[in-house]
C-alpha cells in the first residue's frame, strides 16, 4: 500500500502529484478546506473515516503474508534473538511512521497543501535544501519506484503462497480426513504428487488477470470484507493449533546463525512495511490530529501479533517449519479449509495490492492514446502487468526467499532508511539536535546494511537452491 490522493488519469505522468492506493476507492477522501485551515479537523467531523475505522485499515495493511512467515524468519535468528529483534524492529518502524506523519504536518503547512503523499514530502523535504533543490522531483520519483517495487514484490509473493497452498491442498486430498492428530514433521504430508508449483501459478494467471480487470475497487469491497473476515479467522486457528501442540521439552536454538541474519531481516522488515498506507489513512480521518494514537495503538497490536505468531510457531514446529506456517499445518479438513481460506483472502488481496502500480504506470500511457482505444489499452497494460509478476514468481518459487528479498530490496528504504533522511532535510533548519541526527543516521545505517546483506543473501541462497533443484532433476532424468 502507498501513499494516495485523487488522480486524474487522464492528465497524469508518470509519477505525478498524486498517487492513488486502494483506500481512494475503499474510502474515499472527504471535502474540506486546507491542513492550515482545517487544523487537522474535517469540517463537522463526520466526513472522514473515524478513529476505529482507521485502526482497521491500519491492521488490514500491515497483515497479510509476511505474518505467516515469521516463524521461519524467527527460526533464521534465534528463539531468544528473534523476539528481541521483532520487537526492536517494531519500535523502530513505529518510529520511522511517526517521523514520516510529523514531516507531512511540517511540509503541508509550509507549502499550504491539504495532504502529501510520501513521494510528495520527499521532494518538499528537498527543497528546504539548497543544494538539493534543483533535483528535488527525483525525491518523489524515488520513492514511488520503490514503492512500485514493493506492490510489485508482494503480488510475486502472492503468485508463490497461492501456489505453495493449494498444491499442497490437491496433493493431500485423497488421504485428508478429519483426524488432526500432530506428528512433529511438516504436518502436510504430500502423498500423490502433481506438477510442479510453476504450473500452479498458470493456473492461477488466467483468473488473476480477469480479477485485475475490474475497473473500480468499489466493486470488490463486499469480496474484501468477506476475505478478511476468513482471513482472521483463519488466523484464529492457526493460533489455537500452534499453542496446543508445542512441543516439549523446548530445544531449539536461542541464537541462528549469523549468516542466516540477513534473511530474518528481510522477512521481519516485508512484515513492518506498512508505511505506505500511513499518509493516506492520516489524510483520510475526521481527526488527523486523533492519528497518532491509532498508529501506536494499530502497530502495537501488530508488533504482538508478529512476535508471538512468529515465536510459538517456531516452538510448535521447530526445524520443520516452512515459508508460510500454512504449508505445516495437518492433513485433515479443517486446517486444509484454513489454507483455502487464507489462499482466497490473498487472492482478493492481489487486486488490491496491484492497483497502485497499476494506476501509477498506467494513466500516462492512456493520456497518449484516443479515447476509443483507452479500454483496450488499459486492458493490455494489466495484462502484461500480471504476467511481468507471474514470470518473476516462476523464476523464483520460493516463498521464504521471495518475502525475504523483497523486504530486503525495497521494504527496507520505504521503512527504515528514507523515512529519518526526510526529518534531517526537513527540520535542518529549525536547529535539529546532535543526538537527533545521530540516531536517525543509525536508523538509516541499519536499514542500508539490511538491505545489503538481506539482498546479498537472498540473491545467493535462491542461486544455490535453484543449483540443488538442477542437479536432482538431472540425476532423476539420468536414473530414468
Amino acid at each position: 500500500m502507498m501513499a494516495s490522493s485523487d488522480v486524474d488519469t487522464r492528465e497524469g505522468t508518470l509519477f505525478s502529484d498524486q498517487n492513488p492506493s486502494e483506500m481512494d476507492a475503499l474510502c474515499p477522501s472527504p471535502p474540506g478546506p486546507t491542513r492550515p485551515q482545517r487544523l487537522y479537523e474535517r469540517i463537522g467531523g463526520r466526513e472522514g473515516t473515524s478513529f476505529c475505522q482507521t485502526l482497521i485499515h491500519l491492521l488490514k495493511g500491515n497483515i497479510g503474508t509476511g505474518l505467516l512467515g515469521l516463524p521461519l524468519a524467527v527460526k533464521n535468528a534465534g528463539l531468544v534473538l528473534g523476539p528481541i529483534s521483532l520487537l526492536c524492529m517494531g519500535v523502530i518502524a513505529i518510529h520511522c511512521m511517526t517521523v514520516l506523519v510529523k514531516c507531512s504536518h511540517y511540509l503541508s503547512i509550509k507549502v499550504n497543501r491539504a495532504s502529501l503523499t510520501y513521494g510528495e514530502a520527499m521532494q518538499y523535504g528537498m527543497e528546504n535544501v539548497s543544494w538539493l533543490r534543483r533535483h528535488s522531483q527525483w525525491g518523489k520519483v524515488t520513492v514511488n519506484v520503490f514503492l512500485i517495487i514493493t506492490q510489485l514484490g508482494f503480488c510475486c509473493v502472492y503468485f508463490v503462497f497461492l501456489s505453495d497452498n493449494i498444491k499442497q491442498v490437491v496433493e493431500a486430498a485423497n488421504t485428508t480426513s478429519f483426524n488432526c492428530h500432530m506428528n512433529y514433521t511438516n504436518q502436510t504430508q504430500v502423498l500423490v504428487p502433481s506438477f510442479d508449483s510453476r504450473l500452479y501459478m498458470m493456473c492461477f494467471l488466467p483468473a488473476i488477470v480477469l480479477l485485475v480487470f475490474v475497473p473500480d475497487l468499489k466493486y470488490l469491497a463486499p469480496l474484501s470484507l468477506v476475505a478478511n473476515i476468513l482471513m482472521t479467522a483463519s488466523l484464529i486457528l492457526i493460533y489455537f493449533y500452534s499453542l496446543t501442540n508445542i512441543q516439549y521439552p523446548i530445544d531449539l536454538p536461542k541464537v541462528g546463525r549469523l549468516k542466516d541474519y540477513p534473511l530474518f531481516f528481510g522477512t521481519a522488515i516485508f512484515a513492518f512495511e506498512g508505511i505506505g498506507v500511513v499518509l493516506p489513512l492520516e489524510n483520510k480521518m475526521n481527526r488527523p490530529q486523533s492519528f497518532i494514537p491509532v498508529l501506536y495503538l494499530g502497530m502495537g497490536i501488530v508488533t504482538f501479533l508478529y512476535i508471538t505468531l512468529g515465536t510459538i510457531g517456531y516452538l510448535c514446529f521447530g526445524d520443520t517449519i516452512g515459508g508460510s506456517i500454512t504449508l505445516n499445518l495437518p492433513n485433515c479438513w479443517t486446517y486444509q479449509g484454513v489454507k483455502l481460506l487464507y489462499s482466497f483472502g490473498i487472492f482478493i488481496t492481489f487486486a488490491l495490492q496491484f492497483y497502485v502500480p497499476a494506476e501509477i504506470l498506467i494513466p500516462p500511457v492512456l493520456a497518449r492514446v484516443s479515447v476509443r482505444w483507452e479500454r483496450p489499452v488499459d486492458m493490455l497494460l494489466r495484462t502484461v502487468l500480471v504476467l511481468f509478476t507471474c514470470a518473476l514468481a516462476i523464476l523464483i518459487p520460493e516463498l521464504d526467499l521471495v518475502i525475504s528479498l523483497v523486504g530486503s530490496v525495497s521494504s527496507s528504504f520505504l521503512a527504515l532508511i528514507f523515512p529519518p533522511i526526510l526529518q534531517i532535510i526537513t527540520f535542518h533548519t529549525e536547529g535539529l539536535s546532535p543526538l537527533v541526527t545521530i540516531k536517525n543516521a543509525a536508523i538509516s545505517l541499519i536499514g542500508l546494511i539490511g538491505f545489503i546483506a538481506g539482498t546479498y543473501i537472498a540473491i545467493e541462497k535462491i542461486i544455490e537452491r535453484n543449483g540443488l533443484k538442477s542437479t536432482e532433476a538431472f540425476s532423476s532424468f539420468m536414473v530414468q
